[in-house]
């Protein structure tokens, strides 16, 4: 969407609830890909026909068999016989037609094949056409100006080594690594002089060339140029303008400005086969071609809403992350090959799939589909497993898996035997687990409307709760010891100095917690442990500590202290959001809820940065206003659709302001775009800027967007939009 748009809209933001944002439709970025079997140079093209067509090694290539997460090949082009065996020096595009160069002529295949002439440049590497069927090729030292096989004039450039030669405002321009000239007129003449000069694209109102130090642009009324020099990656290898607007290509990815002044950049696998760009082009379709040394990536864009998102992110949950129930990972892949791959174990198969069934309890609470209704279902069934595979009442495990694999297991050591034959589980249970399970337990109790997933999920509430409560506010393995993380015991939480962080999250999850128990149970156990807490033990004071004091333990601290506080841990926000649902939507008195709001929106306030979906509107429950909507939806909209954990690099960007070391661990002055930053989940530094990825992974969108999504769809933030749910992508 467009700012001004977004901007327009939020005019309407105002009241006790929330006015809805209208879902309009904005521009989707997604890579089709298409890998070479040997390394690539040349260049690539489309025609009027929407044929997309290469060059590279004097061989002519096609793009095979390409969709969206399914790359495709880059194949021999076979289908004019007269031109296998050509020894084909160069190609491009002249009057939206293919026009190819060799040792001695120079023609094309459209016009019933009349088109064609003669050069006398036997090393011939560069042309463009002109008016009338004029053409100007070069051999990198020569010039020859040619029509209907008749040279009309020629120069040799000495010491120079020519570039690229373009045709525009009835003038002829040519690059060098040093010079950029003209020729009109049968004249010769120097326009700008510099170094390192690598291409060249122009229009009638703009220049843009590029160079190893940036790129340079002239506008129509510029008597000298600009230089650009904050870029995402400096030195230019290509340009191309598309539709009026400049792509720049360098062997670390492609961008394009934006309006603000920033840059869109397009690196890593995600978007391209390869960092290298060696030639930009307009493709099919609105479409950028962008060739690089491993292949060609066609980056295209749909114009969608965020519901048709949600819905090819549905797809893509039940099609691949759905494991016994739980939401996981796609792992062990190769390169990104969807076919290939298992659905993995993960320590927090609990918090991601409780992650996962809050979505479709809200999902399901905005649109009572019934799709929606039985994904709450399944998943609610592989928590119940979770308890009833352990030998301890109440007592959950990570996740469980059948016995039959358990020594191909991560981690095996800590699974376990269950009572129920052919089946493993593992133990170790943390707090992000049990904070994660109040939460669905709530919101399937509370939104789903259905008795019987209802009562089990009280059930299931009232089983976790009262075995914390029985055991001294400790999660207790099957060993008979407390987990290393389940613990709100006072004697462990108030352990930590005041200004470390597990004592204000641990006090305000067992306060959420226990608010959310008694809610549903009204068994006054719950609320007498809770104010307990709150009197007795200071939780109340610890959990409405502001987060300006959270740092790191002081010198005389205990070593535990100091190895939990030496930074920011993102892993504690997601468990202080997913609780902040049970803090204040279950508040036992408007007293507390007060104090609680006033924590929440502290705790926000160090979390806008960010720009999360999530963080935003799970602080919209305390009916404020301002919760940064404008960021939010620019969340979702950026998210990408790939979401393989590919190799991703941006701290060697030009463009981006750095912030020294320090206790969150911001890295730059403004978060970059989703699209543009390693995949992970919201337990993640967001700021984090380099991932070494290989493609082996893929996560589910279920608890990364559709929760944000979904929440704010059931708050009302967001309005429905037309939709048939029909798939946009093949995926």
């Amino acid at each position: 969407m467009n700012s001004w748009r977004l901007t327009f809209l939020l005019v309407f933001w105002s009241g006790i609830g929330f006015s809805q944002i209208p879902d309009i439709p904005f521009e989707q970025w997604y890579s089709i890909k298409y890998y070479a079997t040997v390394r690539t140079d040349g260049k690539v093209f489309s025609d009027r026909n929407h044929l997309v067509q290469g060059l590279s090694g004097g061989q002519l290539f096609l793009p095979a068999n390409g969709q969206f997460l399914h790359p495709g090949t880059l194949m021999l082009d076979t289908r004019y016989r007269s031109m296998q065996g050509a020894k084909i020096r160069t190609m491009n595009v002249y009057q939206n037609q293919f026009w190819y160069l060799d040792e001695s002529k120079l023609w094309s295949n459209a016009w019933a094949g009349r088109r064609a002439l003669s050069h006398h440049l036997p090393q011939a590497k560069s042309f463009a056409g002109g008016a009338d069927y004029r053409f100007l090729v070069s051999d990198g030292t020569s010039l020859e100006y040619i029509k209907d096989s008749l040279t009309l004039w020629q120069t040799k450039l000495t010491g120079e080594d020519v570039k690229a030669i373009h045709y525009a405002r009835n003038t002829f321009w040519i690059l060098t690594v040093t010079n950029l000239y003209t020729l009109q007129n049968h004249q010769l003449q120097n326009y700008y002089s510099g170094d390192g000069f690598t291409s060249l694209a122009l229009n009638d109102t703009s220049i843009y060339l590029g160079s190893e130090k940036g790129y340079y642009h002239w506008n129509k009324r510029a008597k000298q140029p600009t230089l650009h020099t904050k870029l995402p990656s400096v030195s230019i290898s290509a340009i191309a303008l598309i539709d009026g607007h400049p792509w720049l290509g360098t062997n670390q990815g492609v961008f394009t400005p934006k309006p603000d002044g920033t840059y869109a950049y397009f690196q890593g696998e995600r978007w391209l086969p390869g960092d290298q760009v060696v030639s930009i082009a307009q493709g099919p379709q609105q479409t950028i071609l962008v060739f690089t040394t491993h292949g060609l990536a066609q980056l295209s864009k749909q114009s969608i809403t965020l519901q048709d998102k949600a819905y090819f992110f549905e797809n893509q949950v039940r099609a691949r992350h759905i494991r016994n129930g739980f939401n996981a990972s796609l792992e062990g892949m190769e390169k990104g090959n969807l076919a290939t791959g298992y659905l993995a174990d993960a320590d927090n198969d609990g918090l991601w799939t409780s992650m996962y069934l809050g979505s479709q309890a809200f999902r399901y609470a905005a649109t009572q589909e019934k799709q929606a209704l039985e994904n709450c279902r399944e998943s609610l069934d592989a928590l119940e497993r979770l308890y009833t595979l352990t030998p301890v009442p109440g007592f959950p495990a990570r996740s469980f898996e059948r016995s039959s694999i358990k020594s191909q297991l991560a981690d095996s050591k800590v699974w376990q035997n269950s009572p129920q034959p052919g089946w493993t589980w593992k133990a170790t249970t943390s707090s992000d687990e049990a904070i994660g399970h109040v939460f669905a337990f709530a919101t399937v109790a509370e939104l789903v409307n259905d008795p019987n997933l209802q009562a089990k999920a009280i059930r299931l509430l009232d089983t976790l709760m009262n075995h914390i409560v029985s055991h001294d506010l400790y999660l207790v393995d099957y060993d008979g010891k407390p987990t290393k993380w389940g613990r709100w015991n006072p004697e462990y939480v108030n352990s930590f100095p005041v200004n470390v962080g597990d004592r204000k999250l641990n006090s305000s999850n067992i306060i959420g917690m226990l608010q959310t128990a008694f809610h549903f149970t009204k068994k006054e156990k719950y609320r007498q442990k809770a104010f307990e807490l709150m009197k007795k033990h200071g939780y109340l004071a610890n959990l409405a500590r502001p987060m300006n004091e959270i740092g790191k333990a002081p010198d005389n601290a205990d070593e535990h202290s100091k190895l939990l506080s030496e930074g920011w841990n993102h892993s504690d926000d997601e468990m202080y959001f997913l609780g902040y649902w049970g803090l204040y939507r279950y508040a036992f008195n408007d007293t507390l809820r007060s104090h609680y709001r006033k924590a929440i929106i502290d705790h926000w306030q160090a979390e806008r940065p960010e720009k999360d979906a999530t963080w935003n509107f799970f602080t919209a429950l305390t009916g404020t206003q301002t919760f940064d909507v404008k960021e939010s939806i620019w969340y979702l909209q950026h998210y990408p659709l790939d979401l393989i954990d590919w190799r991703i690099q941006n701290s060697h960007r030009q463009d981006l302001r750095f912030l020294p070391d320090n206790f969150r661990k911001q890295t730059t002055s403004q978060v970059v775009s989703p699209a543009e930053r390693p995949m992970q989940r919201h337990n993640r530094n967001t700021f984090i800027l380099d991932e070494n990825g290989t493609g082996q992974s893929e996560f589910s969108a279920g608890d990364t967007w559709l929760l944000p999504y979904w929440l704010g769809r059931y708050l009302g933030i967001i309005k429905a939009a037309p939709s048939n749910h029909s798939l946009l992508f093949s995926n």
